[in-house]
């Protein structure tokens, strides 16, 4: 087990590439700066095998296992208890998080909670429902509109507030960066964001959505399904061929809403959270 660098990129792109919807947070960031930490804000560790690199593991802010045999998943966990939890998640396919969490916990003690089923699911046709034509790309200058729904949708989703550490500036510079980018979208209504949801990783074969969400006020009215009908136009119309998101699989309501959009259901994620 080693860290990877620059040296690295094409044989850790050839593995993200076998599973280019599973893999889109990891092989957008590696895509967009390569694999020095310093620009990854993270290190990839890599598993290798008579020299030949055989599995990955994304060490960041999440923990995120990519590929892995079980050899490579113990070299992984060993890695991480060895220096001591540094990540608020680990997410990724459960099938390999799961056995990560097994050899992880004894060590790191109980998370907060734990998510073993979250549906992975893709759409890559256009969607046969209206798609809501209120829901556009959020304006540079609309940021402290949506901020609100955004920190709401992180605290109902996560568990815990996203301002709690720091006054929220961090969490403010990525949904800032996001509306930069063009990756945010929402339906404004008299200065208030009743949908929202956001692009939050783009690489040229996959793109994944995160933080869907709808004022709870008005929860049930289909407004879910057009708004995530209008995003995802938007991005197979632009942004890439196929849109990703995983969903936990106690939520009902809107694994139903997805599922009206088009989407299909292709893997299983698990998170465990700190």
């Amino acid at each position: 087990m080693r860290v990877l660098d620059e040296r690295d990129v094409p044989a850790a792109l050839e593995i993200l590439n076998r599973d280019p919807v599973a893999n889109v947070f990891v092989q957008s960031r590696v895509e967009a700066v390569g694999l020095q930490p310093w620009r990854l804000g993270a290190e990839m560790w890599g598993h290798t095998v008579e020299g030949r690199l055989t599995g990955l593991c994304y060490a960041g802010a999440n923990l995120v296992p990519v590929e892995a045999d079980p050899a490579g998943q113990r070299a992984f966990a060993d890695r991480a208890r060895r220096q001591g939890r540094r990540c608020s998640s680990i997410v990724g396919a459960a099938r390999l998080v799961e056995p990560m969490w097994r050899l992880l916990e004894p060590g790191w003690g109980a998370a907060r909670d734990v998510r073993p089923a979250q549906p992975l699911m893709v759409a890559d046709t256009l969607p046969d429902v209206e798609p809501d034509p209120l829901v556009r790309r959020v304006q540079p200058d609309e940021i402290d509109l949506l901020l609100p729904a955004s920190i709401a949708m992180f605290t109902e989703e996560v568990g815990v507030s996203p301002v709690a550490a720091d006054g929220g500036a961090l969490y403010r510079a990525r949904v800032s960066e996001l509306v930069h980018a063009g990756r945010s979208f929402a339906r404004i209504e008299r200065g208030k964001v009743v949908f929202k949801a956001e692009v939050g990783a783009v690489t040229s074969a996959a793109c994944q959505i995160q933080g869907v969400w709808v004022d709870p006020t008005l929860r049930g009215q289909g407004l879910s399904v057009g708004g995530m009908a209008a995003v995802v136009v938007e991005c197979l119309n632009g942004v890439a061929p196929a849109v990703s998101l995983y969903v936990n699989d106690f939520n009902l309501a809107a694994r139903r809403a997805y599922e009206r959009v088009g989407f299909r259901e292709v893997d299983t994620f698990m998170s465990v959270l700190f």
